[in-house]
This record gives structure tokens, C-alpha cells and sequence, in this order.
């Protein structure tokens, strides 16, 4: 069953910056837009930020979200959380600067009734709330309807999520014990600076293992590993996802001068090169959990690929190989793979290194043959393995 999600934004980091922890860069966005991401992506289909004053920067954050299709608001006091708070279903409380992994977002996503996330108290759980003698709240509560209502009617000027936990201990909510490892390694943590945020984004990212979509060929075994690793840095230093793509867009294109120039082989290499910078910026996004894009900049670099190939190609068998593979590349996209296994998908960077491999030893045009047949190979798995 769906349910909503209460996030606080009212806290100051620590930086000398003043600015909010909710404001703090974690991971290519704002860190609310991060646990905004992961409550959505625990089964959350609404969203609701308690904040005590709206900056531009929570504002730019809602427009964010908003843009890509999750229902928030900025809600400013208890009025109006008692009257847009839905009344039938539970709220995911997330506290102000908190991350976890994902997986204890699941957890808490799929429990049942009051749900506190805790720590056994320690050295490593120092700077968490403490519920008890021998626990604190790592952050992360689900509360019912019955007993978030019963709260804010009671709550004056107190801090919500503090209220709510403390209600939820007096009443016995059952508890989840995060294990020290995860506090320890920074999977659990409380957010303060950004140079903290930048910590713990990653040591909770180099544990997801979800992926943007399927991949074949050579973006699967060779490309994906290095994108994962490129990826990281690129996040560590705050280089926005969009800006790689574009810079892979741009890659591609001007690799079409050499080819235009006559010179295939280099002109294939900067495609390849293009393609990596693709997918690394499907990384990026994978690592702050935005959707995969799945519009023309989704296309955009592999199709400048392929022009490639068939202005190199000067041929019919060119022409129709390129809207062979890019028909692949539809499927892989949309996750139209039919059962086929990744090495059964031709892509455009397999396709790429079997002509370089051809030109290189003087068999241009049979590597376009023989890439042809791959192709046809290709489809003709993505048809005969469908499932049924």
C-alpha cells in the first residue's frame, strides 16, 4: 500500500555558509531532493517538506522534483499539515539531514504500523536523538494516521519529528536496529557539513546496485564498469549529470569531422569515447536516483554514432545496418529485450569495434557484412526468446 512522506528543512549545517542541511549538494542535487528520491522510491506518492522559511534553494529543489513527475509541496505550519496530510494511509517520517542506504527505506517503506529505525546507543551513534537508555533514532519512523493526527492536535510550537518519535516510543512502536557496520561505514548517518554530506553520499551510493536500464554488448561488459567507476568521481565533484551528456553529444559530433575527413578510425574512437561519457551520465543519474531518460537525449549520442558509421559506410548496407541497431537501441531502452541475454544485443559501441577492428586489418566493408549479420542475429533473439 502507498504512503505519504513528511521531510524536515529547517536545520543550519554546520558549514560557516549558514545555509540549510537540507541544502547541502549530496550525490548531484540537494540532499531533501535525495531522501525525497528515496521515499518515493520505497512506495511514497506523496511528498511533504517541513520547513520553516522557503528559499530559492527549496524552491529550485520542489521545481525539480515536480519536473520529474513526484507530488511535493513545502508545507510552513501545523495547520496546514493537518489539512493536506492524508488521513487513510501511513507517513514515512524522515528527519532533517538523515541518510540511510535505500535498503532500510525499503524496509521501513514495507512495514506495517508505528516503525521506528534505531541504534544500539554507542561511540557511532552519538550524534543521533536519543529515545532511550540504550538506543537512539537513526531518523527514519513510520507513523500511522491515527497516531500522527492524535500528535498534531497536541503539538503547539514542539518539533514535529522529535514529538512524533517520542509519542511513537510511549506507545511501544516496534523497532528496527540498524547494525553498527552502517553507522561505522557512513550508511547511516546524520548529514551536518557538506563535507560530511560528501562522505556519506560515497559510501551510500557505492552500495546501490540498481541500473538506469539494460545494457548489452560491449556497454555491458566493458562500458558499464568503467562508467560506474568514472561515474563516482564525476559525482564527487559535483558535475551535473545533463552537462555529461551534453559533453558526450558534443563528443559525437565532432568526431563526424574526421570521418567526413576520411579518417574512419579516429573518428570511430571519439565515437566510442562519446558512448562511455553516455553512460556515464546514466550513472550519475542512477547514483541520485532520478529516472532514466528515455526521450531524444537518451538517443542523441548513440544516433550521431551511427551517422557516423553510415557516412563512413557509404553504402545501402550501411544505412540499413545503422536503423537495424538503432532499433536494438529502442529495445534496450525500453526494456523490450524479449529474454535475450546482453551479449545477444548488438550495440552501437559493438558495432563500433567490429569495424575498427575490420578497418584495422583491411576488411572495411566485410565488417560491415559480417556486422549485418550480427544484426539480423540480434533481432532475430530479441524475437524467438521473447517471453511469453
Amino acid at each position: 500500500m502507498s504512503f505519504a512522506a513528511i521531510l524536515s528543512a529547517s536545520r543550519a549545517s554546520a558549514d560557516s555558509s549558514g545555509g540549510l542541511r537540507a541544502c547541502l549538494h549530496f550525490a548531484g542535487q540537494t540532499l531533501v531532493e535525495y531522501q525525497a528520491r528515496q521515499a518515493v522510491r520505497a512506495g511514497a506518492d506523496r511528498i511533504f517538506v517541513m520547513v520553516s522559511v522557503i528559499t530559492p534553494a527549496l524552491s529550485q529543489a520542489v521545481d525539480r522534483l515536480s519536473a520529474d513527475g513526484i507530488a511535493v509541496a513545502l508545507v510552513r505550519d501545523m495547520v496546514s499539515m493537518v489539512r493536506d496530510a492524508p488521513r487513510d494511509t501511513d507517513i514515512l517520517l524522515i528527519a532533517d539531514g538523515t541518510i540511510v542506504a535505500q535498503a532500510h527505506v525499503d524496509h521501513m517503506g514495507s512495514a506495517a504500523g508505528d516503525t521506528l529505525l534505531v541504534a544500539d546507543d554507542s561511540r557511532a551513534s552519538a550524534p543521533l536523538e536519543r529515545i532511550d537508555a540504550g538506543q537512539r533514532w537513526a531518523g527514519l519512523a513510520r507513523i500511522s494516521p491515527g497516531l500522527l493526527f492524535g500528535t498534531l492536535d497536541m503539538i503547539g510550537d514542539w518539533d514535529l519529528a522529535l514529538t512524533l518519535v517520542r509519542s511513537a516510543v510511549q506507545k511501544g512502536a516496534r523497532r528496527i536496529t540498524v547494525p553498527e557496520a552502517d553507522l561505522l561505514e557512513g550508511r547511516a548517518a546524520m548529514v551536518e557539513s557538506q563535507q560530511q554530506a560528501d562522505l556519506v553520499a560515497q559510501a551510500v551510493t557505492s552500495v546501490e546496485t540498481t541500473r538506469a536500464y539494460d545494457r548489452g554488448g560491449v556497454e555491458h561488459y566493458v562500458f558499464a564498469p568503467v562508467a560506474r567507476s568514472l561515474g563516482a568521481t564525476l559525482m564527487r565533484l559535483q558535475v551535473p549529470a545533463f552537462q555529461v551528456r551534453i559533453g558526450a553529444m558534443a563528443l559525437a559530433a565532432i568526431a563526424l569531422v574526421p570521418i567526413e575527413l576520411t579518417w574512419i578510425l579516429p573518428g570511430f574512437c571519439l565515437m566510442l569515447l562519446a558512448i562511455l561519457l553516455s553512460d556515464s551520465a546514466d550513472r550519475l543519474d542512477e547514483l541520485a536516483l532520478r529516472p532514466p531518460p528515455k526521450g531524444w537525449t537518451a538517443f542523441a549520442t548513440p544516433a550521431l554514432a551511427l551517422i557516423g558509421i553510415t557516412l563512413a559506410g557509404a553504402s545501402a548496407v550501411a544505412f540499413d545496418l545503422a536503423l537495424l541497431v538503432m532499433v536494438l537501441l529502442v529495445a534496450l531502452r525500453w526494456r523490450r529485450l524479449g529474454g535475450a541475454m546482453p551479449w545477444m544485443v548488438l550495440t552501437p559501441a559493438t558495432l563500433l569495434i567490429l569495424l575498427i577492428i575490420g578497418g584495422a586489418l583491411g576488411f572495411m566493408q566485410e565488417a560491415y557484412r559480417f556486422s549485418m549479420l550480427a544484426a539480423i542475429a540480434s533481432a532475430g533473439a530479441l524475437i524467438l526468446r521473447r517471453r511469453a
